[in-house]
Order: structure tokens, then sequence, then C-alpha cells
């Protein structure tokens, strides 16, 4: 059974920054592609960013693009997502998930098993 655990949430300002974490366990890491969502209050969940298992191909959201670094640390089970310059659009829980497939895809039908999510707040 693979578990993800995200930490790393807050309640920030216009233009601060915050750095999650997703802990996983149960599975080896290093041979999963994994990607971050987001769900804000009464809209769909959005795709944020992927990563390949070795960590050396990234993809990003437009919206989060220059602003967000998907990034991971395979001895440590452990993927990070940068956030920086964040904007108020950016508050919602924000999920952390397994890629199923090797193509990068934003769907979340191709990622698998998921989170709980972690509650990032941008205030203006």
């Amino acid at each position: 059974q693979v578990q993800l655990v995200e930490s790393g949430g807050g309640l920030v300002q216009t233009g601060d920054s915050l750095r999650l974490s997703c802990a996983a366990s149960g599975s080896t890491f290093s041979s999963y592609d994994m990607g971050w969502f987001r769900q804000a209050p009464g809209k769909e969940r959005e795709f944020v960013a992927t990563i390949s298992m070795s960590g050396d191909t990234t993809y990003y959201a437009a919206s989060v693009k220059g602003r967000f670094t998907i990034s991971r640390d395979n001895a440590k089970n452990t993927m990070y997502l940068q956030m920086n310059s964040l904007k108020p659009e950016d508050t919602a829980v924000y999920l952390c998930a397994r890629r199923l497939t090797r193509t990068i895809v934003t769907s979340q039908r191709y990622y698998d098993y998921w989170g709980q999510g972690t509650q990032v707040t941008v205030s203006s």
C-alpha cells in the first residue's frame, strides 16, 4: 500500500514563498514519476507540476511556470514543491500523487495514489 503525506502548507501573504513536501512510503519511490495538483473551493482539481522518476524531466502548468519548482530526493523518498511569488489565486489544497504513465500527462485520471493534501492560503 502506497502512502503519500503532504506537509508545509500555511497562511502567507502575496509575494511570499512556501515549500511543500510529499513523503512517500510503501513502494519504491524512485521507480515512479510523481505530480502535484491543487484544488480550490468550488473548483475542479487542477494540475500543477510533474517530475520524472530520476528528477531530470519536469513539466509545469502555465499558471505556475517560472514561480514554482518541483524536485525530489529519492534517497529521502520525498518530493518537493517550492512556491515563490505566491498570489491569492494560488490558494488551494495541494495534493501529491503517483503518476501511472511514463508519458507526461496532466489529467488526474493517470495518477493513482494520492495524499490527503495540505492547505495553502495566500492573503492579499
